[in-house]
């Protein structure tokens, strides 16, 4: 296996890793449909023995505070549908489909500009590594893209 290969099945591995963290996720707000979710929320704060009135852990109270039965069902079919885009583009980065590759230089730029500007707005190791990872993928991406591009025109194909 070549190393363009091996880049795309593991950008492919990610993306599905992605989709199942959401997949998850999404089980997870399903599962608070019909729970006092205010209760659970209390006993995760509780739990990792953080103080339920610093900035954190209230944003998060509050956040549980104003959710119903149909915000949950809201978030959790948007998780299926993000974890669904996800799947597709791992199936066809890992079978080497074009339309995956230029799929994943799109999704993966848009978050750039963004990744950038919280750079800027203050610097941590973690920003910084999520930068530079989403800039490799984009490049392997933009990369495969590229020699896709080249073998075409060898055999005089557009």
């Amino acid at each position: 296996m070549n190393s363009s290969a091996t880049g795309l099945k593991t950008i492919a591995i990610i993306e599905a890793l992605k989709g199942a963290v959401v997949v998850l996720a999404a089980a997870g707000a399903i599962s608070l449909v019909h729970k006092n979710a205010q209760d659970i929320a209390d006993e995760i704060v509780r739990h990792v023995h953080l103080n339920p009135a610093s900035h954190y852990p209230r944003i998060f109270l509050e956040a549980v505070m104003s959710l119903n039965s149909t915000k949950l069902w809201i978030l959790a079919a948007g998780a299926l549908v993000y974890s669904t885009v996800r799947f597709i583009e791992a199936y066809g980065l890992w079978h080497e489909r074009g339309w995956a590759e230029w799929f994943g230089v799109l999704s993966g730029a848009i978050y750039l500009p963004v990744e950038v500007y919280e750079l800027v707005l203050g610097f941590s190791v973690i920003k910084l590594a999520l930068l530079a990872i989403n800039l490799l993928v984009v490049g392997i991406l933009a990369r495969a893209i590229q020699r896709n591009r080249q073998r075409q025109d060898a055999f005089g194909q557009v």
